[in-house]
């Protein structure tokens, strides 16, 4: 197999698009920087189109699964030089590998829930890197969904998969607006929380066993005024320092294992 030299080859050039948002969208495809992202991608059943990669970089027990799983991933492997996987590569950290695939659905309308649901809401968050942080927690906690509500960036951002470690294949995602998440919410009967810093309920006496669901703002602005209500219990974290709120990661980290503990803790 040839190997791709040139920082000006088309499908490099084409990769590197791939870092806009727009680009993206247009063309429905997303950058998969990493081994472990890519472990989980596969397993996941996402198509991949491209794999670009470079041998000398490929190091480590899971990158030497990415390449056994690779022949029947129907992915075509691109053999690259050090300096064009670089170039591919998103934020500087090279691997050895970098895939492309196509853009997973994302639609709430395909989000499948268990009997007893927990399911994440992110309003309005700006940070691929959040909602990354959010995934992995939801994740560890073993959530049912996380839905993105008007979010100020896109779900599939390589920032959000990477600092997702490659969980946002394997928790059930969606993007949805707002007003389309609330009334999904409602409509399958689920208990609202919203995370508030003047909410009325301490986070510890809030009853996250029925079916659920934590819904969280943006740092900045907070929750808008569609999760107030009398169908919604706005919960609140106690801050006993200077600071009025916490990285919205934290937030969630914390009501996802109280929910976890409350629903593993045998009633008294």
């Amino acid at each position: 197999m040839t190997t791709i030299t040139s920082l000006q080859n088309p499908r490099v050039k084409d990769a590197v698009r791939l870092r806009n948002r727009r680009h993206r969208e247009k063309v429905g495809r997303i950058v998969i920087d990493g081994a472990r992202e890519l472990i989980r991608a596969i397993s996941a059943g996402v198509r991949l189109v491209d794999v670009f990669v470079c041998r000398s970089l490929c190091k480590g027990d899971d990158a030497n699964r990415v390449l056994g799983m690779l022949p029947t991933s129907g992915a075509e492997v691109l053999e690259v030089a050090e300096a064009v996987l670089e170039k591919v590569a998103f934020g500087g950290r090279a691997e050895g590998m970098v895939g492309i695939a196509e853009m997973p659905a994302a639609r709430i309308e395909g989000i499948k829930l268990p009997l007893n649901p927990l399911v994440a809401v992110l309003e309005g968050v700006e940070k691929p890197g959040n909602i990354g942080a959010v995934l992995r927690s939801a994740d560890a906690a073993g959530l049912s969904a996380l839905i993105v509500a008007d979010a100020r960036t896109d779900l599939y951002n390589p920032n959000a998969i990477r600092a997702s470690l490659g969980t946002i294949f394997t928790v059930p995602v969606a993007a949805a607006t707002t007003s389309e998440t609330s009334a999904w919410l409602r409509c399958r009967g689920l208990n609202i929380l919203a995370a508030r810093v003047d909410g009325s309920i301490p986070y510890t006496a809030a009853d996250f066993r029925g079916p659920t669901a934590i819904v969280l703002g943006s740092e900045a602005a907070g929750l808008t005024e569609a999760w107030r209500g009398a169908n919604v219990s706005a919960v609140r974290l106690p801050m006993r320092g200077t600071a009025d709120s916490l990285n919205v990661s934290a937030t969630a980290a914390v009501l996802f294992y109280e929910a976890l503990r409350q629903r593993t803790t045998p009633d008294p």
